[in-house]
């Protein structure tokens, strides 16, 4: 099995660093101190692809799945809906993005997996790229909750963008829960 080049792995490496320092556009635009980075979302959605036994999904490709999802954000930046760019032109730059990294890596059998990966997410077809979907928008509105307590925000608008497309059951639980704990945590401040 081939292997990249080290120099080519140790520039994109340098490359996907970016991903550790780019805080979340969604939070910077709501004014949060301390936004979360990207990587600090992939990384979170990985482990929650890690806590579900679902014999019908492949877990090891869903924490594969959840950890390359953002990855051409390192590129092209945390394009939101609201940033005025089309869906068709903000996947265009992500695809050069991701096509650029398997370049740079020399077309290895790991690079391809990784934009494979990338490509089976954006595709949203298969019930791994669903189930990861559903763990993307989770993990932002659990990240939401979380800024409402900490920076004492109201950031409905997360959990507006989100409300009855949870599709996996285990997701659509957790889910459940996280709506009852804001509920309970929005009664206690009224009291």
């Amino acid at each position: 099995m081939a292997q990249s080049n080290p120099a080519s792995v140790i520039r994109f490496l340098h490359v996907i660093e970016n991903l550790k320092r780019t805080k979340r556009t969604g939070w910077l635009d709501n004014g949060i101190k301390g936004a979360e980075s990207i990587a600090d979302h992939m990384h979170r959605m990985g482990i929650m692809a890690m806590l579900v036994n679902d014999p019908s999904i492949n877990r090891e490709r869903c924490i594969k799945m959840a950890i390359v999802h953002d990855l051409a954000e390192a590129v092209v930046g945390d394009i939101t809906p609201h940033a005025g760019v089309s869906k068709a032109d903000k996947f265009a730059m992500e695809k050069g993005a991701m096509d650029g990294f398997k370049e740079s890596l020399g077309n290895t059998e790991m690079a391809n997996e990784i934009v494979d990966l990338w490509q089976e997410y954006e595709d949203a077809k298969t019930p791994e790229a669903l189930f990861v979907k559903d763990l993307d928008k989770f993990e932002m509105i659990v990240q939401a909750l979380e800024y409402e307590k900490s920076d004492d925000k109201d950031l409905q608008g997360f959990f507006d963008s989100t409300q009855g497309k949870f599709e996996h059951p285990t997701v659509k639980a957790w889910a459940e829960e996280l709506y009852k704990e804001r509920k309970e945590m929005k009664e206690g401040d009224t009291i």
